[in-house]
């Protein structure tokens, strides 16, 4: 495959739409925001993006042009995801690593510019959940999920930001969850909502410290998403997930991903430190 390095980007991101002095060109409009959705000079890299939530923001990011580095801890799976990707002319690698361990977290880096020649986007969706009662929970499942949904998307930004402030543009797109927000019924999991919670308050602590740097921030929050691993359809759970949603659904991967590609594109470019709720309203009420 050709990895001919892609050439760098302007520091930050495009200048402002102009005003408009009166009726609005659509077709400048239009023009405008078509470039500033574009990903096609950028390179994004996508963790727990071998199947599920990860594997269709890949896919979105891929469709607006980005090259793509997925990053998983199953070879089949991310080969399998990766011969997707390519398939459909995207520009991919798939490389094996633990998110949870900073040298394959430095790896990743350094693999993805030795591929790409650079840099721009970094998608930390890797996650994991225990189901179980707070007295249930012991000290080794609360270490799992925080493992890798806290301390990983640390390390991940810590090892990406760095690059990303160094060359002073850069974007990360943390996937948090309403469980950062709410209190999931009927089921309990009292470490992913606190771990969910504590990546929204990353999110914005990055923001701020690294805004100056020309480095953005944002977190992504869904709601129940229809998935291979989520049970939309239990009847068990349907007075709790859908029947108190407004919107009296689940949502699928389609419909959340291109939040990503708008949180990683230049048309969020005023947009740091914000939490983009995805729920079909159900914190709305």
């Amino acid at each position: 495959m050709d990895h001919t390095p892609i050439p760098p980007a302007q520091r930050g991101s495009s200048a402002p739409l102009p005003a408009s002095g009166g009726a609005i060109d659509t077709a400048n409009a239009s023009t405008a925001l078509a470039r500033r959705s574009d990903l096609s000079e950028r390179v994004a890299v996508v963790t727990g993006a071998t199947r599920g939530l990860g594997a269709g923001f890949a896919g979105a990011l891929a469709a607006a042009g980005a090259a793509i580095v997925l990053v998983g801890r199953n070879d089949e799976e991310g080969r399998k995801a990766l011969a997707a990707l390519t398939e459909s002319g995207a520009r991919a690698e798939f490389i094996r690593a633990d998110v949870t361990r900073r040298g394959d977290v430095e790896g990743v880096l350094a693999s993805t510019l030795a591929a790409f020649g650079r840099v721009d986007i970094l998608v930390n969706n890797a996650g994991a959940c225990i189901h179980a009662d707070a007295l249930d929970v012991d000290d080794d499942d609360w270490r799992a999920v925080m493992d890798v949904n806290l301390d990983a998307v640390w390390r991940c930004s810590q090892v990406f930001g760095r690059r990303f402030v160094e060359q002073e543009s850069g974007v990360i797109v943390n996937i948090g969850s309403m469980s950062g927000i709410i209190v999931n019924r009927p089921q309990w999991q009292p470490a992913y909502n606190a771990s969910k919670a504590a990546v929204h308050h990353l999110t914005r602590s990055l923001a701020a410290e690294w805004a100056p740097s020309g480095v953005r921030v944002n977190a992504l929050a869904p709601g129940y998403i229809r998935t291979d691993m989520s049970p939309v359809d239990d009847p068990a759970f349907q007075r709790y997930w859908i029947d108190d949603c407004p919107m009296r659904r689940s949502g699928t991967v389609d419909e959340l991903a291109p939040a990503v590609v708008f949180l990683a594109s230049d048309a969020s470019s005023f947009i740091t430190g914000s939490v983009l709720v995805a729920d079909g309203g159900y914190t709305a009420v």
